[in-house]
């Protein structure tokens, strides 16, 4: 895997004396080369080859408009003499073969030398057959998701074998007459509706007797799942064995239940328990009565069902249709004119099983029947679950930084999401007749991100005074409910104030809970959710780095070990899966590899541009790249995130030179500008043409200056054939005009930076950004934004008190701004062209590094460069 350029640029200046004796032993060497139509000419030498282009408006070499691109390349003796010779950007992330850096002749022709190549080929064959080797593992792992991703329907989901039993036990409605030998009488025979559901269920019983999740063991959900499928077995007289090995696991851990956490208890337990307990009884299955666990368990059911409001269980669409399998003295004329489209009762198994043994309607058959066939006998305790599949699957791969892979597949999950998104919120499936918060809040964010027009209205339907709700009237809250409301409230556009509220509410449940340490979810038991709170509490979304972000989330991920509850336990393997876990991995360690490359390269490049004798610290060209990386990760973007980092170390060595805003002269920053403006590039210096004395201000920086933007130009010129040195020189010469007049380094660094940005991934339009409608309106925000940020910064460095708290920036200027960028940049994102798109989402991109640097302490800093640069992923 391949990423950015392989030149990397020397001190210019510095190399002039031995350029000029390489020149001459060189010449000789290019006196016959033999042409090719692509531009690549071989010298009769097989170790040199020289490249060649004709300069025009867009490909010309920085710097000499009207002058031929002439490098010379060596290769090591043992290459095949017509193998094919790749130039393109790339940096290994195992090899080190690089290209150790241009230098320029005395007749202007960059030299490009191959450093210890003949030493090293062994080494490099090893380490391409390393690369192909995870190029050809992550192309499976990436087909492999591809795959399950196509599949997508009505939801992947665990068999249930408490609904399962419901399901088994409906009679068939139409039974057989047989005659008795000898007598005139007849008697009726009992069939089930469903044979294939009793075969799962003695297919399906565990060892130890019990039924429910066989890789977790929760008392609840192998005790209700146990007796309802004891219950199934014997009512119809089968597999009486099964049932006496069922209860004797029944009664020796029914004792288990008093030792579980409340928050894991499954939906509606205490209700739907003691109902099939009831109908144990009845077939004389012994049950100890006596035991204080069930007296308890029927206590909160009686208590549980006097808070049922009945007349409005019969008038509206609730929870409650979820779980009417559990509940006496039903009106079911009036509640089938609640049922949801598709024949269920809230997509519950278990509750339009009870409705079809109560009722024989025939939408309620239909959909069980549809449920037992998709299933082969068994069902889910819930289905379908098409919304919440799709709209969790996308949030998993972002978060662990591989949805880049699958850009087609998640722009068709966000679109099928968006075609039954309401002004109502949504729920787990489509075509629901009630809505949650959880499902509605994840739904919305990810919506909001992909530019799909969504209303933060939506929320109004679940504020109750000062408190958001999941359902309406419920008792008590999820975790994760909370936590996917905070993160969805932070995509906040100007004049959302039902978002101040949702933010400001679901901030504090979540605080609290994590200071008492009791973040346990009612919905899922998943590897690390006080780690996935603590990092949302921490680094806001507006500070939110990806690659930091994909760090901790792959350490926090439970792959298919992360569990759902519902009535019982149950698992979803599109949104939870060891495939994600091992492609997120694989990626990050190539990419890291190739980040340690490229700031090994980055540090050679300190040395000899002598940016340290300038004033530029180790420590912060570190945060220079690290943030670059931590925001443009990709290998294949490595010219982006190389220039992002090159263009930010040099705005701190400039600042460094000259001292703190204030300290030096005007006069001396506009003297520093103007010699920027009348110096043609960095082979000046070498030639003679702009000679300086070494003792000069400002002379070293000029050179380090310009020797990058020439290394960055050519960087491009090679990799996409565009000239983009006159742009790249303008920029700089801006942001120079600006700093000159204040000496504040932070007024317009947010536009150079993104100028910087889009010029090296070699595709800005030929206009120029310019030329974009938003870039005006965009620029000028990120640079008010990164000017009040980079202050912020600059007083967390030196130790004083600033305008925030941990995890907060309370500026309401900047809260402002950034809200007014976010609307700019993702509304209507999704029809928006790709170049201002591209250009959008960089502003935002910069500005929240601005943010990240701002609100963390430099002890923080250090904790999460380490992690993320150099830790390995195991």
């Amino acid at each position: 895997m391949n990423c950015g350029p392989p030149f990397y640029s020397h001190s210019l200046a510095s190399q002039g004396k031995q350029n000029t004796r390489r020149q001459e032993q060189d010449t000789q060497a290019t006196m016959s080369p033999m042409h090719f139509s692509a531009g690549l000419s071989l010298f009769p030498h097989p170790s040199t080859a020289i490249i060649t282009a004709t300069a025009t408006n867009h490909t010309s070499l920085p710097h000499h408009r009207n002058s031929l691109f002439l490098g010379v390349l060596f290769f090591p003796k043992n290459d095949k003499k017509h193998g094919v010779v790749d130039i393109s950007p790339s940096c290994s992330a195992v090899s080190k073969h690089q290209i150790q850096g241009y230098e320029v002749f005395q007749n202007d022709l960059p030299f490009i030398e191959w450093k210890e190549m003949e030493e090293e080929d062994q080494l490099h064959d090893e380490s391409l057959d390393n690369k192909v080797s995870l190029c050809e593992e992550t192309g499976k792992l990436v087909d492999a998701i591809k795959s399950l991703l196509e599949s997508m329907n009505d939801g992947e989901i665990s068999i249930s074998a408490y609904d399962t039993a419901w399901v088994a036990l409906v009679e068939a409605e139409e039974t057989t007459t047989e005659s008795i030998a000898n007598s005139s009488s007849s008697i009726s025979t009992r069939k089930p509706q469903f044979p294939e559901s009793l075969r799962w269920i003695a297919d399906n019983q565990l060892p130890d007797g019990s039924w429910g999740d066989s890789e977790i063991f929760s008392a609840h959900d192998r005790i209700i799942s146990t007796i309802a499928c004891v219950v199934a077995l014997k009512s119809w007289d089968l597999h009486l064995d099964k049932c006496e090995k069922g209860m004797l696991f029944f009664k020796e851990n029914l004792c288990k239940l008093q030792d579980e956490k409340a928050e894991h208890m499954p939906i509606g337990f205490e209700v739907a328990f003691p109902s099939i307990l009831e109908m144990a009884k009845k077939l004389e299955i012994e049950i100890p009565s006596d035991s204080p666990i069930l007296k308890d368990i029927y206590s909160k059911r009686n208590l549980k069902l006097k808070r049922i409001p009945n007349e409005i269980l019969h008038k509206v669409p609730t929870t409650l249709l979820h779980s009417l399998e559990g509940m006496g003295g039903l009106d079911w004329e009036k509640l089938l004119r609640l049922q949801s489209p598709d024949g269920s009762f809230l997509f519950s198994p278990s509750s339009t099983a009870y409705a079809l043994m109560r009722t024989g309607d025939q939408r309620c058959f239909h959909y069980l029947q549809k449920a037992v066939d998709r299933f082969n006998g068994g069902v889910p305790n819930v289905y379908p679950v098409d919304l919440f599949e799709h709209l969790w699957t996308v949030d998993r791969l972002h978060r662990l930084g591989i949805s880049r892979y699958f850009d087609e597949e998640i722009k068709k999950c966000m679109d099928y999401v968006s075609r039954y998104w309401s002004d109502k919120g949504i729920c787990w499936a489509r075509d629901s007749r009630i809505s949650d918060l959880d499902d509605t809040a994840m739904g919305f964010r990810l919506l909001r991100l992909h530019g799909h027009h969504v209303s933060a209205s939506v929320f109004e339907n679940f504020k109750s005074g000062s408190e958001f709700q999941t359902f309406v009237g419920q008792s008590t809250e999820a975790v994760t409910g909370m936590f996917n409301l905070y993160r969805a409230s932070q995509l906040q556009f100007p004049g959302e104030t039902i978002l101040d509220d949702a933010r400001e509410y679901s901030k504090s449940f979540l605080t609290r809970k994590r200071a008492a340490g009791q973040l346990l979810d009612k919905w899922i038991i998943t590897k690390d959710l006080p780690g996935e709170v603590g990092y949302a509490l921490d680094i806001p979304w507006y500070a939110c780095l990806p690659r930091l972000e994909a760090r901790f989330y792959i350490d926090q991920y439970g792959g298919d070990k992360d569990v759902w509850i519902g009535k019982t336990l149950y698992r979803m393997p599109h949104v939870n899966n060891n495939l994600y876990l091992e492609l997120a991995k694989l990626d990050y360690n190539v990419c890291q590899a190739c980040h340690l490359s490229e700031w090994d390269n980055i540090q050679r490049w300190y040395t000899e541009s002598e940016t340290g004798e300038l004033g530029m610290s180790r420590k912060a060209l570190l945060f220079a790249y690290f943030v670059a990386a931590a925001s443009i990760f990709e290998p294949e973007r490595a010219g982006k995130r190389l220039a992002w980092a090159k263009t930010l170390a040099l705005v701190e060595t400039i600042d460094s030179f000259f001292g703190p805003e204030g300290s030096s002269s005007r006069h001396q920053r506009q003297a520093f500008v103007h010699e920027f403006q009348s110096t043609a590039g960095a082979s000046d210096y070498v030639n003679g043409s702009r000679w300086i004395p070494k003792k000069a201000a400002g002379q070293g920086l000029i050179e380090a200056l310009l020797g990058t933007l020439n290394q960055l130009s050519l960087d491009v010129l090679v990799a996409h054939s565009r000239d983009i040195y006159s742009p790249l020189r303008d920029a700089w010469e801006k942001w120079l005009l600006g700093w000159g007049e204040e000496g504040d380094k932070y007024k317009g660094i947010a536009e150079l930076l993104v100028q910087t940005i889009c010029l090296s991934g070699g595709r800005c339009c030929a206009e120029g950004l310019e030329s974009v409608p938003s870039y005006a309106h965009l620029s000028g925000l990120s640079n008010e934004l990164c000017r009040r940020l980079g202050h912020l910064q600059c007083h967390q460095e030196n130790g004083s008190p600033y305008n925030g708290c941990a995890g907060t920036i309370t500026d309401p200027q900047i809260e402002s701004a950034m809200r007014e960028l976010v609307q700019s940049v993702l509304k209507g994102s999704a029809s928006t062209g790709r170049t201002e798109k591209n250009m959008s989402d960089t502003f935002l991109m910069v500005v929240k590094s601005f943010y990240y640097g701002a609100l963390c302490d430099p002890g923080t800093i250090e904790l999460h460069i380490a992690k993320v640069l150099f830790q390995k992923v195991n």
